[in-house]
């Protein structure tokens, strides 16, 4: 099986620091099965955009692009709900 690669955006890395410690451990379970699944379960694409998809963790959501040529996935945000669709790519 070959797996993806992930990389997370500094405005991913700035959204993970705002979190609570075990907030944290959930979500970065979560962009560590992208790894292996990069469309798990509960993944939905986007609508007006070519490869952006969420993933819920709780009230939270995880907003990434995924590239299946080069086998990248490009963690953009991971903010709450009410927050996460304002500013998308």
């Amino acid at each position: 099986m070959e797996y993806y690669s992930v990389y997370l955006k500094p405005s991913a890395e700035k959204d993970l620091r705002r979190l609570s410690p075990p907030l944290v451990s959930r979500v970065l379970a979560a962009i560590e099965g992208l790894r292996s699944a990069p469309f798990p379960p509960g993944a939905v694409k986007l609508t007006g955009a070519q490869r952006v998809y969420r993933l819920r963790v709780g009230d939270y959501r995880i907003i990434y692009e995924v590239n299946a040529h080069t086998r990248e996935v490009t963690v953009y945000y991971v903010r709450h709900r009410r927050e996460a669709y304002r500013s998308l790519p």
